[in-house]
């Protein structure tokens, strides 16, 4: 692997722009006022997962509200915000279709939300979930993933969903290294790990 052209979670002051990581997973963006403020919002598959966004949220000066989705785990939803029209601008197509970003790059900041949204260990990989309702997300979520220095492939995850895999022993100790340790709510074998596979072989 040559070296890597983006920072870990650590490596710079948090910012709105780092919620991309909600959209990079099954998250959506929703414009408001022709314009003047925008939310993003992502149902995740339980509580401790939503906890931990709302936390990281708030550590960026968003304010996020969970709720309960029947059968579904916990919706994770931030208010209608000004500073995230930006965000949401770049992320719907028409103002409506879910796109990803031209020259999207990744960072260890966002890969941190998308594993903390729909990450997680996958016998010797780690897998990140992608959204199944934007199939045409995908394909450029996995160029930006390979254009960063993380190579993966497209797959078919554990509950049928797609999902990028990262796998090789190098390649998950970087990662792990650029998001940083596990936030707390998320359990340690839905985080990556330089050590390849979760010890239930999920």
């Amino acid at each position: 692997m040559g070296q890597l052209s983006f920072y870990s979670a650590e490596a710079r002051q948090p910012g709105v722009g780092d919620l991309a990581g909600l959209l990079c997973g099954p998250g959506q963006a929703m414009g408001f006022g022709r314009g003047t403020a925008a939310r993003v919002s992502v149902v995740v598959a339980d509580r401790g997962r939503a906890t931990a966004l709302a936390t990281e949220c708030g550590r960026r000066g968003v304010v996020a509200e969970i709720a309960a989705v029947e059968e579904r785990g916990a919706l994770v939803r931030t208010a209608f915000r000004a500073d995230l029209t930006h965000l949401a601008a770049e992320w719907l197509r028409g103002g409506a279709a879910k796109a990803v970003p031209s020259e999207f790059e990744l960072d260890g900041a966002v890969l941190r939300f998308w594993a903390m949204v729909s990450g997680g260990r996958v016998d010797s990989a780690y897998a990140l979930g992608l959204d199944p309702d934007a199939p045409e997300t995908h394909e450029p979520l996995l160029a930006a993933l390979i254009g960063s220095g993380l190579p993966a492939t497209l797959a078919t995850g554990p509950t049928g969903g797609p999902v990028l895999r990262v796998i090789g022993r190098r390649r998950l100790a970087r990662l792990a290294e650029l998001v940083g340790e596990p936030p707390g709510g998320v359990a340690e074998v839905d985080w990556p790990s330089a050590t390849p596979g979760p010890p239930n072989g999920r």
